[in-house]
Parts: C-alpha cells; sequence; structure tokens
C-alpha cells in the first residue's frame, strides 16, 4: 500500500464520520424544537394553573387568618391575661401574712394552700 492510497482512505473515512456527525446534529436539533415547542404547549400551561392555585391557597390562608386565627389569638391573650391578674389578686398578702408580692417573696400556688387542700390560705 502506498502513501496515496492510505490517504484517500482517510479522506473518505472523514467524509463519512462528518456525514454521520451532521446526520446526529439535525437529529439533535429535531428534538430540541420538540422539547421546546413541548416546554410551550404542556408545561406553560401547567405553570400558569400551578400559579392560580397558589394565589388561591394565599387568599385562603390569609383569610382564615384574618376570621379564624387573629381573633382566637386575641381572645387566648385576653383569657391568659384575666387569668394571671387574678393569680397576681388573690396572692396579695399584707407584710406579716407571709410569701406574696413583696422582695424575697415567692408566689407559688401551692404555698398559699392550706394543709387540708381546701383552696383556703392559712388552713381558714
Amino acid at each position: 500500500m502506498n502513501l496515496t492510497m492510505v490517504r484517500d482512505i482517510a479522506i473518505v473515512v472523514l467524509a463519512l464520520e462528518s456525514i454521520i456527525v451532521g446526520v446526529v446534529l439535525v437529529l439533535l436539533l429535531w428534538q430540541v424544537r420538540n422539547l421546546t415547542r413541548l416546554v410551550q404547549e404542556q408545561i406553560k400551561p401547567m405553570l400558569d394553573s400551578m400559579r392560580e392555585t397558589v394565589g388561591t391557597v394565599k387568599g385562603t390562608t390569609s383569610l382564615v387568618s384574618e376570621t379564624i386565627v387573629t381573633p382566637a389569638v386575641k381572645i387566648s391573650g385576653f383569657f391568659a391575661g384575666a387569668r394571671r391578674a387574678l393569680q397576681v389578686m388573690l396572692s396579695l398578702r399584707s407584710p406579716g401574712d407571709g410569701p406574696g408580692l413583696f422582695p424575697g417573696s415567692t408566689n407559688s400556688a401551692q404555698e398559699h394552700q392550706s394543709p387540708d387542700g381546701n383552696g383556703q390560705p392559712g388552713g381558714k
């Protein structure tokens, strides 16, 4: 085999390889076009639908927050404050009566109950 024959075979092989690469490139471009069409025709409407659903969910949560959660929190806060106010008022004692709301004293409810458990301070 002489050098010219090897050169001719190499040229033919490279030409066939270029044709194959060109065909593969055309197939790849065709698939990209199909994918683009799929995104425009099917996925984009689904995303629009999801956006609409998210907007509806946001509106629903806002409505529930305004009509149920906020009033419930306010009522709960009121009753917690009222309960604490009653606890403070019921635990007030004069300085000579023992533990109360004075420096160095504690406000434990168990300390203010009588030994017999009737709930009256000092066992009275």
